[in-house]
């Protein structure tokens, strides 16, 4: 995954890595990572993570050159990746991301923006007090309502409509797609670790990408990526109140209702229609031709064509027997 708004800092060495763990280092010769990546994306050049099993097909198959990882899990590596074992993976992760993206971990407001009027866009029709950040694209024939703030790192295609009171930055919105109002598109995930002194927040190097044709309703809040991208597949319609999480995957054609929420880096297939009020665990795969009745509480994957309902969610036809 690129990484087009944050400033990477590298190359980071292997000692300095180690020396910044204060863990040990095995290796004799100088080795420079040039970025930190997950599992799947990761290349030589780059540094990655392996901390649950759940994953452990994925690390199979990593081209990366070294994984910060446990003594329980180094035995999944390939013999081309070299495991770095660390007492906490996910901390670890956490301190190296903030050295190649220091700017990545804070989300303060964008004290740049200038009033709509001052700028450029003038093709773009739009209500009052619409103010723009820094290093921001808006494409042909695209309204913005009274109030938004298209804050920093965005890019918005043609044909756009983004309502009132608004605020999106660190995204990329296609073409023909309508934000209704009072949404929050891009700020940072709930990422991060408890301490009794002080909470360790994880750096959120990803972004929020949503692609053609997608209805985003009112009060909805899609949080960017932290190591991967959160993404809206096309054609995608989402109720008014909804809540994606940080890495979340929408595939296309999908239908969720009202006041649903999606936890971090779940992935769902295409064609799924999610019911009013349903929530979905974190690190699920929710299949293609999915329907989820509204209320239910999915905690674990659910296969392609599938019809769940209740909570735990189960297969349609036996909860209405459960329940008759």
């Amino acid at each position: 995954m690129s990484h087009p708004f944050f400033l990477n800092k590298g190359p980071i060495s292997l000692v300095k890595v180690c020396n910044f763990l204060k863990i040990a280092n095995q290796k004799k010769n100088e080795i420079n990572f040039y970025d930190i990546k997950d599992l799947q994306s990761a290349n030589k050049d780059s540094i990655t993570f392996f901390h649950s099993k759940k994953y452990k097909e994925v690390a199979k198959l990593t081209k990366a050159s070294f994984c910060l990882t446990s003594d329980l899990l180094k035995d999944f590596l390939p013999k081309t990746c070299e495991p770095i074992i660390v007492n906490n993976i996910l901390t670890s992760v956490a301190k190296i991301t903030e050295e190649f993206y220091p700017n990545s971990v804070e989300d303060e407001f964008d004290n740049k923006v200038s009033s709509i009027e001052s700028t450029d866009y003038n093709g773009v029709i739009h209500g009052k007090n619409v103010l723009i950040g820094e290093n921001v694209k808006i494409g042909t024939n695209c309204m913005i309502g009274h109030n938004t703030i298209i804050e920093k790192n965005v890019q918005i295609e043609n044909n756009c409509k983004i309502g009132s009171n608004t605020i999106i930055r660190n995204s990329i919105i296609r073409n023909n797609v309508s934000v209704l109002d009072n949404c929050v598109i891009g700020k940072k995930g709930f990422g991060f670790f408890p301490n009794k002194k002080k909470n360790l927040r994880y750096p959120h190097i990803g972004i929020v990408i949503i692609d053609e044709d997608c209805e985003i309703g009112s009060g909805t809040t899609i949080d960017r990526g932290s190591m991967s991208n959160t993404e809206i597949g096309k054609n995608t319609f989402l109720d008014n109140q909804i809540h994606i999480a940080h890495n979340v995957k929408i595939g296309k054609n999908t239908i969720i209702a009202g006041q649903v929420g999606i936890a971090g880096s779940s992935t769902i297939g295409d064609n799924v229609r999610i019911g009013g009020q349903a929530g979905i665990s974190g690190h699920l795969k929710i299949g293609n031709n999915v329907d989820i009745a509204g209320g239910s509480g999915v905690i674990k994957d659910i296969p392609d064509n599938s019809k769940v309902m209740g909570y735990p969610a189960k297969n349609l036809r036996e909860f209405l027997r459960e329940n008759k």
